[in-house]
């Protein structure tokens, strides 16, 4: 198999975690979360790290230029070489622009994306069922979530139309696993 980089995406809710892990045991690559990063690199305590735990610690959002730096870092990795999965990046079509050109920059294939399709209603239940659902999920918290990620996270998709496979996200952990999978050319 070519090199699997993929982009996970779908709104909050959709079940994109839980889907990463299972097709990072199936092929062996890692999933790379930038919250993930971000905490690394404040446990390395290395000069970005110091810079995140600062921006961090101030309760502010580390800026789009760090988290770049950080998946520029990540993705040069060994454990990168036959691929990787992103959840959470990019976030922003200019997010996904840097993101062509690191792996231009790095001599990598294009990314796959897949978008895991799930009804909104479905999204809301679901965030309000989880155990791990944050203090502030509330229907109209949700769905305000939601909203964010249709007007600043869905317009990747544009960028990445050719690239793009949507993938029904609703039933089974199994099914859904199946159809990604498939989607993005994983054999069993």
């Amino acid at each position: 198999m070519s090199e699997l980089n993929l982009i996970l995406t779908g709104p909050p809710g959709a079940g994109k975690g839980t889907q990463a892990k299972r097709l990072m045991d199936r092929c062996g690559i890692p999933q790379i979360s930038t919250g993930d990063m971000l905490r690394e690199a404040v446990a390395s305590g290395s000069e970005l790290g110091q810079r995140v735990k600062g921006i961090m610690d101030r309760g502010e959002l580390v800026p789009n230029e760090v988290v770049i730096e950080l998946v520029r870092e990540r993705l040069a990795r060994s454990d990168c070489k036959t691929g990787f999965i992103l959840d959470g990046f990019p976030r922003t079509p200019e997010q996904a622009r840097v993101l062509d050109q690191i792996l231009e920059d790095l001599g990598r294939e294009a990314v796959r994306v897949a978008c895991l399709q799930v009804p909104e209603q479905e999204l809301i239940d679901r965030i309000l069922s989880r155990g791990e659902g944050r203090a502030d999920d509330n229907q109209e918290t949700i769905r305000r979530r939601l909203e964010v990620y249709q007007n600043e996270t869905a317009p990747i998709l544009d960028h990445y139309a050719a690239a793009l496979k949507q993938v029904d996200g609703v039933g089974s952990f199994d099914e859904i696993a199946e159809r990604l999978a498939a989607a993005v050319g994983v054999g069993s």
